[in-house]
């Protein structure tokens, strides 16, 4: 196996070669190991619940004011963008259909009060 020099000392790092690079041990088989580890890590359904909690208590929760700032942030920004997509699509709605009737000339009337102020 060709190996670089970050490699080839990575693995003298973690006892996996020696200083010649070739292999410390033999090889073992991985699914073994894996099944024993799982099986001697398996926690409890109570024990699991327990350390849940203990994590979500070190978690640095928002106040309620950062909360309802945020929401509102939000909620605006949606209004927003909204209104703007709302806007280009009867803009080029009209644009599209005034494009493609040939021989008629017509006004935005899709528009009411909004098609009279932008012609």
């Amino acid at each position: 196996m060709a190996m670089n020099r970050e490699q080839k000392r990575a693995m003298q790092k973690a006892g996996q070669v020696g200083a010649d690079g070739a292999p410390t041990a033999a090889p073992r088989d991985r699914r073994a190991a894996a099944q024993q580890r799982v099986q001697g890590e398996r926690t409890r359904p109570v024990e699991f619940v327990k350390e849940v909690r203990a994590e979500l208590r070190k978690v640095s929760w928002p106040t309620r004011q950062e909360v309802l700032r945020y929401s509102m942030i939000v909620l605006v920004a949606l209004a927003v963008f909204t209104a703007l997509v709302f806007a280009l699509d009867v803009v080029f709605g009209d644009f599209f259909k005034n494009l493609f009737d040939v021989g008629t000339t017509t006004t935005p009337t899709s528009l009411g009060a909004l098609g009279a102020t932008l012609s």
